[in-house]
């Protein structure tokens, strides 16, 4: 069994101290808990916990917590991908719900399994997800004084391999922020979480790059083709150097190989492998 997560960028520069250790003793607990779940429930069940925990944490850019856009709303996205089934679904700039993730779940079975806007929104009520304001007061702090874009970067993800050698990998979103309403991000996409029986990859960045360099499936496919996990990131991160694309990603291999990497520091992540690590 393997369980891996990730909480976004993190700006040295720009972020305290005492945030960064929040950060990752929230990663150390959300990473341990996904970990035990993960010993009595499938891959799909558990990355949908585990990231369900972490947009319930406040200090990250997904749920609870998400940023606001330029005018004055939040909306989220999210998507989940089941390596088993080759089935994928979404939410995209979904309003005034805690969980996007477990929408995204709703939809994993049925025909129509991305939606978006009203659309999304009226699938949630109608499926009993109450009404939910993810906004807290340092986000609405954030909105007024117009973050610089190296703090609006984040995003959270989960990919695990169960007992059973099935992957599955989720990723949710609050957007990066004064985004023009109606901009679609990587996350609720194949190119930002994407997962087939031999890898899963969950990303985070900046969503227009992740899209660009089609990162989550390029990696995937190429695993599948026969590389390995490592050399498959490396490979298609290396590909964006002529953009300067910026992104993070985290993947488990149907062998068990964990990767983590990320073009630009430093990416919040922590893995559970019988043994917890974390690094931010």
């Amino acid at each position: 069994m393997k369980l891996i997560i990730h909480g976004g960028f993190f700006s040295e520069s720009s972020t305290n101290h005492e945030v960064k250790i929040a950060k990752q003793e929230a990663l150390q607990e959300i990473v341990e808990l996904g970990y035990k779940y993960l010993t009595h429930h499938t891959a799909l069940e558990t990355v949908v916990y585990t990231v369900c925990l972490l947009e319930n944490c406040d200090l990250f850019n997904a749920g609870t917590g998400s940023q606001i856009q330029s005018d004055g709303k939040i909306r989220m996205s999210a998507s989940l991908m089941d390596g088993k089934t080759q089935r994928f679904s979404g939410v995209i700039n979904i309003e005034d719900v805690k969980n996007p993730i477990c929408i995204a779940e709703k939809l994993l079975h049925l025909e129509d399994k991305v939606l978006s806007g009203k659309g999304a929104l009226t699938f949630a009520r109608e499926n009993g997800f109450a009404y939910y304001n993810p906004e807290i007061p340092q986000r609405r702090w954030e909105y007024e004084k117009r973050l610089s874009d190296s703090i609006r970067l984040g995003t959270v993800g989960c990919v695990a391999l169960d007992l059973h050698g099935d992957l599955a990998a989720a990723t949710s979103t609050g957007g990066k922020g004064f985004e023009i309403p109606g901009r679609v991000s990587d996350s609720a996409t194949a190119a930002g979480n994407y997962c087939n029986a031999l890898a899963g990859v969950s990303c985070t960045g900046v969503g227009e790059d992740i899209v660009s360099g089609a990162v989550a499936p390029k990696i995937v496919t190429r695993v599948t083709d026969g590389m390995s996990l490592s050399a498959a990131t490396e490979k298609t991160l290396n590909e964006m150097k002529p953009y300067d694309g910026f992104a993070g990603i985290i993947g488990i291999s149907a062998n068990g190989d964990i990767y983590h990497a990320d073009t630009h520091p430093y990416m919040v992540w922590a893995l559970h492998d019988k043994q917890t690590e974390v690094f931010a």
